[in-house]
């Protein structure tokens, strides 16, 4: 295969992998959520969420398991967008289910390892915004850095979170 043959493939695996990253938002939970993707690289996913009185707490402000899922579709992203080159892309008219399942690539076993959210600040409208860099990208994992802003810069949260992805069992019997 030729360098020119070579670099065009991997340049276009990768332009699958963040066509298959950006289905996630149009999906399931980011979707509920009202999450709405900025930008999507392999290095940096930005996207906002428009607050909404779902999102509230009894306090009138966004409750802590609405931020965590918010930056869980954001390491995933990030994670399908590093997954293994042509494996488990999603294609537009495939339909997830909803939760974890969505932030899987198609054939793979895998979704969020860990968790860990530290909160600053209330979250308050009218929009947040998200920022998931990685810290880490292995084979089988890779790690994300979520920092969740008010309008105003102020941080709400930073969610680090260890994101799996796992080839398909090689057993061949469809048992994960």
């Amino acid at each position: 295969m030729s360098k020119s043959h070579s670099a065009r493939r991997r340049k276009d695996t990768r332009a699958a992998r963040l066509r298959s990253a950006r289905e996630l938002f149009r999906i399931g939970l980011p979707r509920v959520l009202g999450v709405r993707l900025c930008s999507l690289a392999s290095e940096k996913v930005v996207a906002e969420m428009v607050v909404k009185p779902a999102h509230f707490n009894r306090n009138r402000r966004v409750g802590g398991g609405v931020l965590m899922a918010f930056a869980d579709v954001m390491g995933a992203a990030g994670a399908v967008a590093n997954r293994p080159l042509g494996i488990g892309l999603l294609s537009p008219r495939q339909v997830v289910p909803a939760g974890v399942v969505a932030n899987r690539p198609l054939g793979f076993r895998g979704g969020t390892l860990e968790s860990k959210t530290n909160f600053f600040a209330a979250g308050t409208g009218p929009v947040l915004t998200a920022v998931a860099v990685p810290l880490h990208i292995g084979r089988t994992t890779s790690v994300w850095q979520t920092t969740i802003r008010n309008k105003g810069g102020k941080v709400v949260a930073i969610v680090t979170q260890t994101q799996m992805s796992l080839p398909p069992a090689l057993s061949g019997d469809g048992q994960d």
